[in-house]
């Protein structure tokens, strides 16, 4: 699925330095894994909208849509829909 490989791939690129990309599993939790922090989620939901030309509205901010490459996958789908 190309949406995962996007986001896996900058995730790795911009958070991942220094680390064992092995350690990036699809469904882990981004913020429990200390992957990514407050400032990151800014960044990756600049990527997120322009890479796949979406609005990501403030109310959607939740772990529930953006704290695994898998939730970001089938939300991005949601949103695509």
């Amino acid at each position: 699925m190309e949406i995962k490989t996007d986001v896996k791939d900058f995730i790795l690129d911009n958070f991942m330095m220094g680390r064992d990309p092995e350690d990036l599993k699809d469904s882990g939790s981004l913020l429990d894994l200390n992957v990514i922090d407050s400032t990151g989620v800014l960044e990756l939901v600049g990527f997120l909208e322009e890479t796949f030309d979406i609005t990501i509205e403030d109310d959607e901010l939740i772990p529930e849509n953006l704290d695994s490459i898998d939730k970001i996958a089938e939300y991005i789908n949601r949103k695509k829909q």
